[in-house]
């Protein structure tokens, strides 16, 4: 880490980055977790792995440079922070392939140039775009949205244009369907021409084939986890595995239905605090063929990343459940645009794979899941009592009558329970209408259609390509972790305790691109992560927070474990740790992480949040509390 970059340094580091050979292997896997090289040519094999380890070696230290001038710079106060300005010239110098993807701040300024006039920065971005923000502004003709420099741009309103036939681009609801999950898959029914493209253009999307996959539309996430769980044969398979890193409501429903059935509950485990799995203890919990002749192994839940603290998974994992009896279930949800091409799924084709389309930019649709079932895996389900009929839907293209608007003022801001009356009151609306004329707008939508379906954001992520978008989020990412460990209260070498501590991979070239933090004052006292994300939100930054879950400590944190008031233990699933997360999406642009580095610099002040407390107490903001 320690140690300024050379002039002749930065020159092998570009020379590395446009080497063919890495270029090539890039392509072949970008998580390093591919299965060793052919043995026939061994030699170059060998050289291509010295040459990216020599890589790898020299993006740690661009990365340790990346700040300012000298690399072991701590900052104790929040002025004393470099400028946007100079910070990115630094980062450039450290990382000049970032300038190779300007494309994507192109499309920000073009597609979604709400973000900058609302000078938000959304960091809890999960899920994949659908659409874009100019194409809602096109398909309403919205006029306020460039009236206005300083305000977050309106919500579109909620209408259809005069002209049906336009060739506008296409916005949809979900309609719920009251049919259990296995007849769906194994018989499907009616599907509008609208929906048998969604499903075209998003499994085209996701590098899934269509001859060996039936894709389920599912009103989100958890209803998809739901219904698999509820259609899958525990009696019969009575093992529930999974490989979670974080508390994830999901997959606790499908705990849930699998204990209904007296099934088996198990958990990777993942080592403090650097959050890698524990092969050994995972291999014992998958076990071998031999082992499990007496008792069938069951569904594994697998997902490539954790959402939460960024550490990626080998596929190999996926291998070894298959070899040794489990069905395999792909959780893609956390997965960045693109990353499906890397998976492999001719070499490991999971039984099933869920994705989630969620938090799209925009606000049209909210969000819909989606269950992919493998052809020759569909057999397994069951329509059991469980089975659950709740969750499965049809996309259907909106029909909402023109007169029926939906503005927000320019002067007050909407409460979210007004604003949640005004939709239910559409929505009441909207069926009535829908009830009279559905008939007739079905066959308007199905004519402006032929048009063919625009999805920008999908085609964004396409345009971008895996390498671009890969190359754009390891800068962001990894700068992102390094700044936030150059934060150090006055006083540490007096009293020892560090501003932030990141759980999971640091500085590391294949991390993911999401984060997991805590923020501790000087005493060491942790700041609680819904502390930490009000404060973000006010200034004008969205965070999440979650929970680090199957936590293993080794012995040398057991007195850390039992004295450490960031951590607690449970009698069954060992430790639960609350953090703050941040995700980056194939948006995210440099000054959107220099602001949550500033933001973050505020608490190295000893009475930044009791400041902040007093300062909305004047502005008699009474129901917000800190």
């Amino acid at each position: 880490m320690g140690g300024v970059i050379k002039e002749e340094e930065q020159g092998t580091i570009g020379k590395i980055m446009n080497s063919p050979c890495l270029k090539q292997a890039s392509k072949t896997c970008l998580r390093g977790c591919c299965a060793a090289p052919p043995p026939q040519a061994p030699k170059s094999s060998m050289a291509n792995n010295k040459l990216v380890t020599v890589f790898r070696y020299d993006f740690t230290l661009a990365t340790a440079a990346s700040l300012c001038c000298n690399p072991n710079t701590q900052f104790t106060n929040h002025e004393s922070l470099p400028s946007l300005h100079e910070s990115y010239a630094y980062f450039i110098k450290a990382y000049p392939q970032y300038s190779q993807t300007d494309q994507a701040d192109h499309i920000r300024v073009h597609e979604y140039h709400h973000l900058n006039l609302s000078k938000h920065v959304c960091l809890d971005y999960i899920g994949n775009g659908l659409f874009s923000f100019s194409q809602l502004q096109k398909h309403y003709q919205t006029p306020s949205i460039a009236s206005s420099s300083s305000s977050p741009p309106p919500p579109p309103p909620t209408t259809i244009p005069q002209s049906l036939n336009a060739p506008e681009p296409f916005f949809f609801d979900i309609s719920y369907k009251s049919v259990k999950l296995h007849t769906q898959v194994l018989y499907g029914g009616q599907e509008s021409e609208f929906e048998f493209e969604m499903k075209k253009r998003i499994m085209a999307y996701m590098n899934i084939s269509e001859v060996e996959y039936t894709l389920v539309f599912t009103a989100n996430q958890s209803s998809a986890f739901k219904l698999l769980a509820d259609s899958y044969p525990f009696q019969n398979n009575p093992n529930l595995l999974s490989v979670y890193d974080y508390k994830n409501e999901a997959v606790d429903v499908m705990a849930e239905s699998c204990k209904k059935r007296r099934g088996r509950v198990m958990s990777a485990k993942f080592s403090w605090p650097n959050m890698r799995v524990h092969a050994s203890k995972l291999k014992r919990k998958i076990g071998t063929r031999k082992k499990m002749r007496k008792r069938q192994p069951g569904l594994f839940v697998f997902p490539l990343q954790s959402r939460v603290t960024g550490v990626r998974y080998s596929y190999q994992w996926m291998s070894i459940a298959q070899e040794n009896g489990w069905h395999v279930l792909l959780d893609a949800c956390a997965l960045g645009p693109k990353d499906m091409e890397t998976l492999g799924l001719s070499m490991f084709k999971p039984d099933f794979l869920i994705c989630s389309f969620f938090k799209v930019f925009g606000e049209n649709p909210s969000g819909f899941g989606c269950l992919f079932v493998k052809k020759s895996s569909a057999s397994v389900l069951k329509d059991s009592s469980v089975a659950s009929s709740i969750g499965i839907v049809s996309l259907v293209a909106s029909a909402i009558p023109s007169q029926i608007v939906v503005e927000k003022s320019s002067e007050k801001e909407v409460s979210p329970k007004q604003k949640a009356h005004t939709f239910s009151e559409i929505e009441e609306l909207e069926r009535d209408y829908s009830e009279s004329d559905q008939s007739e707008n079905w066959e308007s939508y199905e004519s402006a259609k032929s048009s063919g379906i625009e999805c920008r954001g999908l085609d964004h992520a396409d345009e971008l390509g895996l390498v671009l978008i890969s190359k754009r989020s390891r800068y962001l990412i990894n700068w992102l972790v390094n700044a936030l460990m150059s934060l150090q209260h006055p006083h540490y070498s007096e009293y020892g305790h560090q501003l932030v501590k990141i759980y999971g991979p640091k500085i590391k070239f294949d991390r993911g691109p999401s984060l997991a933090f805590n923020i501790f004052d000087w005493k060491g006292e942790k700041i609680e992560p819904s502390i930490v994300q009000k404060l973000a939100d006010r200034h004008n930054i969205s965070l999440s927070y979650g929970i680090l879950d199957h936590i293993w400590f080794a012995d040398k944190h057991q007195e850390e474990t039992e004295t450490k008031s960031e951590t607690c233990r449970s009698e069954v699933e060992g430790a639960h740790v609350s953090v703050v997360t941040a995700a980056l999406g194939f948006l995210t642009n440099f000054e959107d992480i220099y602001r949550l580095w500033a933001f973050v610099s505020r608490f190295l002040d000893a009475d930044f949040v009791e400041k902040e407390r007093w300062r909305y107490m004047a502005l008699n903001q009474k129901t917000v509390e800190v």
